[in-house]
């Protein structure tokens, strides 16, 4: 091989990893999760988003997962309990799904979304005021679909923010 066609391959080659390194930026600040995004298991997405949405399981890392689906007694508050078999075809499923990227390489305070370094980062008082989270049309920070009007579908693309009034 030449020493023009080294090269060539190699600024090539390099283009080809930025090329990749913006697609992954862009999937991470549209589905809050590294790559592409995961479609919920329909048993988790009948159980969880009874009461919630279901959060996409690349917002927190598998060890938060796991002791979440192990105290479903006591889920926040609420007696979340499901059926052995339920607890293990949604705790597989997190388990396979959960963030293993750097923003979410460790677990939050008691496992909570809304306390993680990334979440408090992209919420910080600069780019949401307080208030918004006493608004009775948000209530919490835990409500992601007061703001994102996408995250039912697990999109929280800054293009789709509406905040209510």
């Amino acid at each position: 091989m030449s020493r023009s066609n080294f090269k060539q391959i190699s600024r090539i080659l390099r283009l080809l990893l930025l090329a990749a390194g913006t697609v992954t930026a862009a999937q991470a600040d549209d589905h809050g999760a590294k790559g592409p995004m995961v479609q919920p298991l329909p048993k988790y997405q009948q159980e969880c988003a009874a009461c919630h949405i279901a959060y996409p399981a690349g917002m927190l890392p598998a060890a938060s997962w796991q002791h979440m689906m192990g105290s479903l007694t006591k889920h926040y508050g609420t007696d979340a309990s499901l059926d052995e078999a339920s607890v293990r075809e949604i705790s597989g499923w997190l388990q396979a799904n959960a963030g293993t990227y750097k923003r979410v390489s460790e677990a939050p305070p008691q496992d909570r979304i809304t306390k993680s370094a990334w979440f408090l980062r992209k919420h910080r008082e600069g780019e949401v005021p307080a208030n918004v989270w006493k608004r009775a049309s948000v209530g919490s920070a835990s409500n992601c679909a007061a703001c994102h009007t996408n995250a039912a579908k697990g999109s929280f693309s800054e293009r789709d923010i509406r905040i209510p009034k």
